[in-house]
This record gives structure tokens, C-alpha cells and sequence, in this order.
């Protein structure tokens, strides 16, 4: 009994050997690999941080002021009867383009033909009086100068020639009109538009008094944009305005999509003093009939072009208690936090007036994790407008995931990854994982393991 207490007191004493050999064995392989990955991560005893950059480019940057506004049709026009009577035809469809003068409607003319007639009788008539009086006073200017009539007869009869002509004149005057009464019961187009909904059918009555008419016809081309920018925005304005036409650009109510574009045309005689605002008009041509009445949309008015400017994405200029910086990332592959003086903006890219030169690398993503002389590995980026910042012309974080992605499946292929980038994990991928070397030592032999804890 005494035996086996000893063997398993020996087995057991043994065995804690082992483990603590190999638990030191561990520690030194571990302290030995961390110390090679931070003098070789860093150089400086500090491990390099993957990041997206981008460059700094020299382009040309439009100046823009931004307002809110509506679309207006330049003309519209609510078609109504100017006769009463029933409607006979409807000659146009909802929804459709009509040109000026063509026949939308026709209310019933027989009336105002009678009436046409009657006025040409009365016309006949007193024409045929104004004939007698005249052949009258022709003869009493004979008998005139002979002394048979006396002067007062002979100016009664010029008297009554001219009454009669009168009369004619009058009743020409009631023709036309009557033609002119039964002109409007062909009801056309006074402009080029597009009818909206109808508003009556045929068979009913219409008054010239009705409140409402036949259709609403809208002229969409031109057409107007309203807009407002912000009073101390107008000097500026006015002083581009004059003598030139500024363009304006149109977008949907995300200000993503451009619907059109259009040229500057007037500007408001007064300042709304509830907003602060002023309101400008432009016209479009809307030839491709994107821009609608009563549509809301964004304005923008180029009011000049910043030339020869230095830009970077936007997401590489961050903001401190010290105003804007930048990481700026330099041939050591170190980043240098340097203050810069950020001017307009344009999309996702945005003018530099102090601080930059063009042609240095700047960080769009991870500025996070650095400080100033951090070691950096560039993993992603491009030149501004390109690459390298968040949005639509940036390649954020999202970028830089998938780069790291690519670059390990070209090495698990055997390949290598393009220039100028780090594999992801360099300094790691030699070195096995914990459960790696577990395994191994439990694949070797008593006295290998004994070997390695000595």
C-alpha cells in the first residue's frame, strides 16, 4: 500500500513538472514573439495601424448657394365658356399636350346662328332705307341750286341720310358681334400646355358665370423654379447677376437625383423679414419634362469656381478643441496630426486654403486609432473624388474590411498582394496558434516534453 502511495505521489510530482517546464516553455516562446511583432510591427517598438488614405489633388471647385424651393408652371390657364349652352363635343383627352388655338370643346351654335341671321336682316333692311335717303338728298342738292327747295328741307334730308348710315353702321356692328358670340362656342387652347383633369362631360349646360371651367392647361416648357437663399447671401448674388446669367442646377427632394438645370432670371424687389430670406426665379426648359408644377426641390446656384484648389475627402478633416486637423501620412509611414484651415465644400470633397499641399496622403479612415507619429499601414484610398473617404466617392471602413479580405485569400492562393500593401496579420501568420501548439506537445513523447521543460 505504501508502494502505490509512492508511485502515484512520484507519478504526480512528475507530471507538475512537466506542466510547469512546459507552462515556462510557453511564456518565453510568447514573450519572444510579442517582442519581434512590436519591434517589427512598429520599428519603434510599436505595432503599425491599418488605415484607408487618400491623396490630395489640385481640381477646380464650383461655389454654390443651396435653397429650398417649388416648381411653377410659367403659364396656367383654367379654360372657361364665355357663352351659356350645352356641350356638344370634348376634343381633348386628360393628360394631353395641346397646342395654342386647337379645339378643345363645342357648345351648341344654333342659337347664336339665328342670331348671326337676324342682325344680317335688320342690316338688309336699313341699308335699303339708306339707299332711298341718299338718291333723295342727290336730288334736293339739284333743286337746291336751282332755288326750288329751301334750305331747311334740304338739311332735313341730309339729316336723314346720315341717321340712316348710322343704322347701317350699328347693325354691322350687331353681325359682328353675333359672329363673334357664336365664336365661342368652338372653345380652343390659348397656350402650349398639357390639360389636366376635365372638369365637365358632354350634355351638360355650361354658364359663363360657372365658378369653375371646362380644364386647368399648364405650360411646362419653360417652366418656373422658386427658390429662397439667405439674405446675406444677396450682395453676392447681385453682383454676379448683373450683366451675366447664372446657371441653376435642380435636384429631388434628397438632392440626390438632378432633374434639370436652369438659368437665374430675376430676383425679388423685397426681403421677407419673417425668414430673413429672398426669393429668386429661374427658368427651365424642362425639355425632358423631369420638373413638375408645385414640385418641391433643392436649388443650387453656381455662383463661381474656386480655381486650382487643393482637395481631399471630406472624411479626412476632423475637428478638435483646436479647430480642424488632419493626419497626414509621410514617407516613414509615420502620420503627422496637422492643423489645416478647411474652406468650401463639394460633395464629398473639400477645399484646403492652408494647411496642404497637393500630392500628400492624407487619412480618410481609422484617424480613431492614431496620434500624432503613429506608425500606419495604408490599406485602401486613393486620390480625392476617388477613393478613400466615406460616402458615395470614399471607400470608408467597409473598403478597407474588404481589401484586408482580398489580401488574405492572394496569399492563401499563393499570390501576392498588390504594392503598397500590408497583408493583414504580417508578423502572425508564421507563428501557430495557441491550440496549434497544445496539440504538438500532446503529440510528443515523455521525453521530448521532459527535454523542452528542462
Amino acid at each position: 500500500m505504501k508502494k502505490k502511495v509512492s508511485v502515484i505521489f512520484v507519478l504526480a510530482l512528475l507530471l507538475a513538472l512537466i506542466l510547469t517546464g512546459c507552462s515556462k516553455t510557453q511564456s518565453q516562446q510568447s514573450g519572444t514573439g510579442g517582442g519581434g511583432s512590436s519591434r517589427g510591427g512598429g520599428g519603434q517598438g510599436q505595432q503599425a495601424v491599418p488605415v484607408s488614405a487618400a491623396s490630395a489633388v489640385t481640381q477646380d471647385v464650383p461655389v454654390y448657394l443651396n435653397g429650398l424651393g417649388s416648381v411653377e408652371a410659367f403659364n396656367t390657364v383654367t379654360v372657361k365658356t364665355r357663352v351659356d349652352g350645352p356641350i356638344e363635343e370634348v376634343n381633348f383627352k386628360e393628360g394631353q399636350n395641346v397646342t395654342k388655338g386647337q379645339l378643345l370643346a363645342v357648345i351648341d351654335p344654333r342659337q347664336f346662328q339665328v342670331a348671326v341671321s337676324q342682325a344680317e336682316a335688320t342690316l338688309y333692311r336699313d341699308q335699303s332705307q339708306l339707299t332711298i335717303a341718299q338718291r333723295n338728298f342727290t336730288r334736293y342738292q339739284d333743286l337746291f341750286k336751282q332755288g326750288i327747295v329751301s334750305q331747311q328741307d334740304y338739311d332735313a334730308q341730309e339729316s336723314t341720310k346720315g341717321q340712316l348710315e348710322g343704322t347701317v353702321r350699328a347693325d354691322q356692328a350687331n353681325i359682328d358681334n353675333a359672329k363673334l358670340q357664336l365664336s365661342y362656342t368652338r372653345i380652343t387652347s390659348p397656350i402650349n400646355g398639357k390639360v389636366g383633369l376635365r372638369l365637365v362631360d358632354i350634355g351638360n349646360v355650361v354658364h359663363a358665370s360657372d365658378a369653375n371651367g371646362l380644364a386647368v392647361i399648364t405650360q411646362l416648357q419653360p417652366i418656373s423654379i422658386i427658390f429662397t437663399i439667405p439674405e446675406d447671401s444677396l450682395p453676392s448674388v447681385l453682383q454676379k447677376f448683373h450683366g451675366s446669367s447664372l446657371p441653376v442646377d435642380v435636384y429631388s427632394r434628397d438632392n440626390q437625383t438632378k432633374l434639370g438645370t436652369s438659368n437665374l432670371v430675376t430676383i425679388n424687389n423685397q426681403i421677407d423679414p419673417t425668414t430673413g430670406t429672398v426669393k429668386l426665379k429661374a427658368v427651365s426648359e424642362n425639355k425632358d419634362g423631369m420638373l413638375w408644377p408645385s414640385q418641391f426641390v433643392n436649388a443650387r446656384l453656381l455662383l463661381d469656381v474656386k480655381k486650382n484648389a487643393v482637395v481631399v475627402p471630406a472624411a479626412a478633416v476632423q475637428h478638435g478643441s483646436q479647430g480642424a486637423f488632419a493626419f497626414v501620412v509621410k514617407p516613414d509611414s509615420t502620420v503627422e496630426l496637422r492643423t489645416i484651415q478647411p474652406g468650401i465644400s463639394d460633395g464629398n470633397v473639400i477645399a484646403i486654403d492652408q494647411g496642404l499641399a497637393a500630392g500628400e496622403q492624407v487619412v480618410t479612415d481609422g484617424q480613431d486609432k492614431l496620434q500624432d507619429k503613429s506608425k500606419v499601414t495604408v490599406t485602401g484610398g486613393g486620390a480625392a473624388g476617388q477613393g478613400g473617404g466615406r460616402g458615395k466617392r470614399g471607400g470608408g471602413p467597409a473598403q478597407g474590411q474588404n481589401d484586408q479580405q482580398q489580401n488574405g485569400q492572394q496569399q492563401q492562393n499563393g499570390q501576392t498582394p498588390p504594392a503598397g500593401q500590408t497583408p493583414p496579420n504580417a508578423g502572425q501568420q508564421n507563428q501557430p496558434s495557441k491550440d496549434q501548439r497544445q496539440q504538438n506537445q500532446q503529440n510528443q513523447s515523455p521525453g521530448q516534453r521532459r527535454h523542452r521543460g528542462n
